[in-house]
């Protein structure tokens, strides 16, 4: 595994690239291997990358993952949904913008440890976030203006298994 990263280029397809990105990186619940983790986007698509990639998380149905319409079950154990919960706390306490995220409760959820696909930006370009493998449905967003230097920052991490580019 690794942070497997994933490039948006200007010139990218936002709705493919969104839509890509939502089942990387939520996909089993981000835990597999090639799950993409952090995604690049070239600043002058940025928030209409964000827009489209948080409309697709959030229609992500969550519930029994035996059932044909739903794209998300619950994480591993309770120590990968307490592993978000400190992920969570980290990017808030660093004062990033943190969308979904949360710990489901009520009837099925209950059952098991069930959690929102969680989108993280603003952290500062060194923090941990960016570099460490959680193994969640946790993806952070960092922008870039040169695509050499978004490769270089994305290739600074201990281990990877995968890349994407749009």
């Amino acid at each position: 595994g690794g942070k497997n990263p994933t490039y948006v280029t200007a010139s990218a397809d936002i709705d493919t690239a969104a839509a890509g990105m939502a089942r990387s990186a939520f996909g089993l619940q981000g835990q597999k291997c090639s799950a993409g983790s952090v995604v690049f986007v070239h600043d002058a698509i940025r928030e209409e990358f964000l827009a489209a990639l948080k409309g697709k998380a959030a229609a992500i149905r969550i519930g029994d993952p035996c059932e044909r319409d739903v794209f998300m079950g619950p994480v591993i154990s309770s120590a990968a949904r307490q592993r978000l919960e400190r992920a969570v706390a980290a990017a808030r306490a660093a004062k990033a913008e943190v969308t979904g995220g949360r710990v489901l409760s009520g009837g099925l959820f209950d059952r098991g440890d069930y959690v929102e696909p969680t989108i993280v930006t603003g952290l500062p370009d060194d923090h941990a976030l960016h570099r460490d493998e959680l193994f969640l449905p946790f993806l952070t967003v960092r922008g870039f203006s040169s695509l050499d230097d978004a490769i270089a920052r994305g290739n600074a991490v201990p281990y990877g298994l995968t890349a994407g580019v749009y």
